[in-house]
């Protein structure tokens, strides 16, 4: 999945930007709404501006924000957020321009995919916490963590993370599959949700598919979980099977299409991107061995 970089590591702990040596070739991400600046090779792959180019063009280095780095051996590279949602400018750098994040998905190398992902993440979180939630007041930078510090009220708040179920309802050799109703991506999808207060992720996984579809599911098994930086979201998967009898019940408000596909009717998914296509081709492989 997109996460899976090796042999990069993604190194996500905190530093604090004036502790971290910035080198000219360090990535900068800089985000308006949906779009990254950034440039597509000959090759098809896309790349992003690099400090130097930023400091060529004039722009003041203490408008970048160090975010995680990526180790390779002995390599190391930063990545930086230049502070858009501070200064309320966009930034421009010759030859790159703007560009939906969602052209990344089948475009390489997939360890800067991934980088852009968080990177847009932790852009949202900045720019919808410019001010106290609790009293109003103008949040800054903490230098001992990363999180936002209200220094009137001494209101302190983290990266918002939202817990999302994907299941693979299945039925003897088929499984369900969905489109989702309203949005960009018409691709395949598996009944998803987020959880809500007081549920656990099980519960979360028989509502959702109940709320999508009107079947009761049993025999719930969890699989694996993702980051999605564009939604903000951490991702778990699970498989389950319907209850015998039950019939499809879309909910079209939420879907534009659900329905069982047995297995050698799946066709191809690209599972080094997401949790959902990882999981589509995971039980055309095993079938009813994804429970074990």
């Amino acid at each position: 999945m997109i996460q899976d970089i090796a042999p990069y590591r993604f190194r996500n702990e905190f530093r604090d930007t004036q502790d971290v040596v910035m080198h000219a070739t360090d990535p900068v991400f800089a985000f308006e709404n949906r779009t990254v600046l950034c440039r597509q090779n000959e090759d098809g792959t896309y790349s992003f501006p690099a400090v130097r180019e930023l400091l060529d063009g004039g722009t003041d280095t203490d408008l970048l924000l160090y975010l995680f780095a990526e180790e390779r051996g002995a390599e190391r590279r930063n990545y930086y957020l230049y502070r858009s949602h501070d200064t309320q400018e966009s930034l421009a750098v010759q030859g790159y321009t703007y560009t939906n994040i969602s052209a990344f998905r089948s475009a390489g190398p997939k360890n800067d995919w991934f980088a852009c992902m968080s990177a847009f993440h932790l852009f949202c979180w900045y720019k919808d916490t410019r001010f106290c939630g609790r009293c109003g007041s103008r949040m800054e930078y903490y230098h001992k963590e990363r999180a936002m510090i209200c220094r009137k009220c001494g209101n302190i708040v983290y990266p918002r993370l939202n817990p999302a179920v994907i299941v693979g309802v299945t039925k003897g050799d088929s499984i369900l599959l969905t489109r989702y109703a309203g949005r960009a991506y018409g691709g395949n999808a598996l009944v998803a949700g987020f959880t809500e207060i007081g549920e656990t992720l099980e519960q979360t996984v028989a509502r959702e598919v109940m709320e999508e579809t009107g079947i009761h599911v049993k025999n719930i098994r969890y699989y694996g979980s993702q980051p999605w930086g564009l939604a903000s979201d951490i991702l778990m998967g699970f498989y389950c099977d319907a209850q015998d009898g039950e019939d499809i019940l879309m909910d079209e408000n939420e879907l534009a299409a659900a329905k069982f596909v047995r297995r050698e009717e799946l066709g191809e998914e690209n599972r080094n991107v997401s949790l959902t296509a990882d999981m589509i081709m995971n039980f055309k492989e095993k079938g009813r061995l994804v429970f074990r």
